[in-house]
């Protein structure tokens, strides 16, 4: 490894080791990118590692709201402003009770890089709170999202920091955040959040975009390999949002999602989770009880295994973790390693520990998509509901259907060139790492020293 990347991230280590998924990212990025340093003596001349890892801004701020019997909470709010030199800073809003700054500060860092390998002009950010919205009735959120806009409105903007949403943070919690940010700033900047409702300046398809592009990301995989998405049986970890989009995007294209996994244990579904009835079916449920997926085995009488993880089952093709990070343990990876499986696809952000995804990584018979090129799809449409927003318009679901698969083909190719150029193979996890740290290198040592 080159010795200055090696010494940035002892640094990184040392400074930072009560935050174990930071220290975790920045592990695992800047692992792959040692050969590009090797090439370029101006990154350490600059100083371009620390500075990448270090964020620009970081806010924490009170939140105090009152719950529907009068009684008054206190949260800890967060925006991580980790790296603006492409574009203003932006990602998602995370609401879960273990939100700190740990995982606030690892998402703004690998979002800068997913953000990059889209190709479009954002930088990387994110924020959230340790409030939990389940269990809350909607005037409970309202209070606690305008409590939360009050502290953050002053240092976002269409053209400063633009959040969305994440886990924990719907259209609900985006309606409610937007309408607080309108009435404390008097004008209607509808470009300052994305991930809203169609009837004030949402995009089409942005709810399911990740799940569609991680399908889209999947599909050049196969092609890459000779192969055919066609009567490919996934497993999905997960069945939110971007699970829910993998299941009906894969439908369409001839696959279909025979595992699915919650809290609670996991479904197996032999005939495959690809009607409207079982679609919709989902989406009922996870809105009625979002920690547990065993309803959806007794409405279509399918397999449920209690308190247990499907990964090491062998009648899969392609596995997919789209729930949470750290899901996939060095024990779990070696009983993929052991089923045979081929493809093996991260979708949600850093779902699998550095050692395990370093032991999937030496198996040459199974390949590894990162989830920070999977996964871009979500922001980038995103990023074109911004640009609807500036323009006034209104895209087709047929138009931004077409440039979330354009975009996610572009990111597979990037990342497979870079790999390659750097004698790697076809290692999209360094690919996707070289390619999306090229991007913001370059931008910042064009900038200057700041």
């Amino acid at each position: 490894m080159n010795a200055y990347v090696a010494q940035v991230i002892d640094n990184v280590s040392k400074k930072n080791a009560n935050e174990p998924e930071f220290v975790q990212t920045v592990k695992e990025v800047f692992s792959s990118i040692s050969p590009v340093v090797d090439k370029h003596p101006e990154y350490e001349k600059a100083d371009i590692l620390n500075r990448m890892v270090t964020p620009e801004r970081t806010f924490t701020f009170r939140v105090v709201w009152t719950d529907d019997e009068g009684k008054v909470h206190t949260n800890t709010g967060y925006r991580c402003q980790f790296n603006g030199a492409i574009g203003p800073y932006k990602g998602g809003l995370r609401f879960q009770p273990n939100v700190n700054l740990s995982i606030i500060k690892f998402l703004g860092f690998e979002q800068t890089f997913k953000n990059s390998l889209t190709g479009l002009p954002i930088g990387g950010g994110k924020g959230g709170a340790d409030f939990d919205p389940a269990g809350k009735s909607d005037a409970e959120i309202m209070r606690f999202c305008q409590s939360y806009m009050s502290a953050l409105y002053r240092y976002i903007g269409p053209d400063i920091d633009v959040p969305a949403g994440d886990m924990g943070v719907g259209g609900r919690e985006i309606g409610y955040l937007f309408g607080q940010y309108r009435r404390l700033k008097g004008n209607f900047e509808n470009g300052v959040l994305t991930g809203k409702g169609l009837s004030y300046g949402g995009s089409l398809i942005r709810p399911e975009a990740t799940g569609f592009g991680a399908i889209y990301y999947l599909n050049e995989v196969l092609k890459h390999e000779n192969d055919s998405i066609v009567g490919k049986r996934i497993g999905v970890s997960g069945y939110g949002n971007v699970a829910w989009g993998i299941m009906k995007k894969a439908a369409e294209l001839g696959a279909k999602v025979t595992y699915m996994a919650g809290p609670d244990g996991y479904v197996h579904d032999e005939e495959g989770i690809t009607s409207e009835e079982k679609l919709n079916y989902i989406l009922e449920m996870r809105k009625n009880d979002p920690m547990h997926c065993e309803p959806y085995a007794d409405k279509f009488g399918c397999e449920f295994v209690p308190n247990e993880k499907f990964w090491g089952i062998k009648d899969v093709d392609i596995y997919m973790p789209a729930a949470t990070q750290n899901d996939v343990d060095i024990e779990s990876a070696k009983k993929i390693n052991e089923s045979g499986v081929k493809y093996y696809i991260e979708v949600a952000n850093m779902p699998t520990t550095n050692e395990a995804l370093d032991l999937l990584r030496a198996n040459k018979n199974i390949i590894v998509a990162p989830s920070k090129a999977v996964n871009a799809g979500g922001v980038g449409v995103s990023a074109l509901e911004m640009s609807q927003n500036s323009e006034r318009l209104s895209w087709s679901k047929e138009e931004v259907d077409k440039e979330l698969h354009r975009m996610m083909v572009n990111i597979h190719d990037a990342s497979a060139k870079a790999a390659e150029e750097y004698g790697l193979g076809y290692d999209l996890v360094a690919g996707g790492n070289i390619a999306g740290f090229l991007k913001v290198a370059t931008a910042m040592l064009e900038q200057g020293i700041f």
